[in-house]
């Protein structure tokens, strides 16, 4: 701050505004409850002079009162809170780098006259005690000569944990686990839980009964645990919980269950969903899943381990998606597609075996040569499909890998999507 001369040694009286990122960097507060103007004197870790315009328009006065409005007596209380904020903030040393303040405890609170619209407020505060951490504060509001308020009251000062920028919003009842990095202006509610080592970008929102594995990378903008979209929903304690190590891009949403879905949306670990994908209310991951960019899950859809998604793609309410599957991208997927199969098109159907997918999963000839046996039989003939899936069944068994093919198949409430005639099973790597 600059001298101009006329001042006492150390003070100013320039009349300087307040630096907003420095008053944003000390105190949540945001407008409408940032109560100081100017700063108008200061002498370096004892004494500041702000002032603070109260005009008719400040949003306290609608309901405090109508009719004769006054300016609450607990606001001067926070103005020269902020006033003393500044006071530290100016000191030399600085207070290090993610320090916030906070105020515990008011003493000796007297309030000589009301304030009203038209009043400029004088905010002194003078340090009456200091020690490593801790302030002692006199406050005192004068409007011209009139004493208006005055106060003393102590302030400490608080480090962020190791990783929590300063801007980050992280609600009390979060549980955040050891090393965890949660970035600029992200916001962490209430009722969230963050497993050990996982990374929150800037400007995340995590919200909602949401329980986070260890591990996760979690990118700027990402929503992860917000309601979920559905106009049923009435608020209940529904629950999101995600598992480990899975990678959460820009824009992704993730949503928890309703009351008509079992109250949970879970996700398995080592997943990637990337850019503008969405995780629908009741929706069940696996493990090792990617969904690439834009890719919609409604609700109540299901996905095994490893199956890829395809970017655009769609999948309807209610679907299952089976192990290693892969769905083309721009696929519109309105029925169920079994483990190891590749569907496509809108609306979908299956057009082979994602063989590719296979042998990137270490599966080995003998082991891809079975599965194709079983698609064979159910997809590559023309009768009915439980009548398929029952000469599978006799000619190559209900164990391993085809026993899980025909279990979904089994199993399916919302019917398989046709085989296409486009694709086959064959050995070739244009199956995949």
């Amino acid at each position: 701050m600059r001298d101009n001369g006329n001042a006492e040694p150390g003070m100013t009286t320039d009349g300087e505004a307040v630096d907003a990122a420095l008053l944003a960097r000390l105190l949540p507060q945001r407008y409408p409850f940032r109560l100081i103007d100017r700063v108008v004197a200061f002498e370096d870790g004892a004494r500041l002079v702000a002032r603070k315009g109260v005009t008719a328009g400040e949003p306290f006065f609608a309901g405090h009162f109508p009719t004769r409005p006054v300016m609450p007596g607990v606001l001067l209380c926070e103005a020269l809170a902020q006033a003393s904020a500044i006071l530290v903030a100016r000191t030399t040393p600085p207070p290090a780098a993610g320090v916030t303040l906070r105020v515990r405890g008011l003493e000796r609170v007297r309030f000589r006259r009301p304030v009203v619209p038209g009043d400029v407020l004088e905010l002194e505060v003078r340090v009456i005690a200091r020690e490593p951490g801790r302030w002692r504060f006199r406050g005192r509001v004068r409007v011209e000569t009139a004493i208006a308020a005055e106060i003393e009251f102590q302030v400490a000062e608080i480090a962020a944990p190791a990783g929590i920028h300063a801007t980050a919003v992280i609600a009390p009842g979060a549980r955040l686990g050891v090393d965890v990095t949660v970035g600029p202006y992200a916001v962490v509610g209430a009722h969230v839980e963050i497993g050990d080592r996982t990374t929150i970008g800037p400007h995340a929102v995590l919200d909602g009964h949401t329980t986070i594995g260890v591990a996760n990378r979690i990118f700027q903008f990402a929503s992860v645990g917000a309601e979920p979209q559905d106009l049923k929903y009435r608020g209940e304690p529904s629950r999101l919980v995600i598992g480990d190590r899975n990678l959460i891009r820009e824009f992704a949403t993730l949503n928890p269950g309703t009351t008509g879905g079992g109250m949970l949306t879970s996700v398995g670990d080592d997943n990637l969903f990337m850019n503008y994908s969405h995780v629908g209310h009741d929706s069940h991951v696996g493990n090792r899943c990617i969904l690439a960019n834009s890719c919609a899950l409604a609700g109540h859809v299901t996905l095994e381990d490893f199956v890829m998604v395809g970017g655009l793609a769609a999948v309807h309410q209610f679907t299952r998606i089976g192990e290693s599957a892969l769905i083309g991208g721009g696929a519109m997927v309105t029925h169920d597609v079994p483990p190891f199969c590749n569907a496509a098109g809108d609306r979908a159907r299956i057009r082979g075996l994602n063989v590719i997918g296979l042998r990137r999963r270490g599966f080995d000839a003998a082991r891809i040569r079975l599965i194709k046996q079983a698609y064979r039989i159910v997809f590559d003939s023309d009768v009915p499909v439980a009548e398929a899936r029952a000469r599978a069944v006799a000619e190559l068994g209900e164990d391993g890998d085809v026993g899980r093919m025909l279990a979904f198949i089994a199993a399916s409430q919302r019917g398989l999507c046709p085989a296409g005639r486009a694709g086959s099973a064959s050995d070739d790597d244009g199956d995949a």
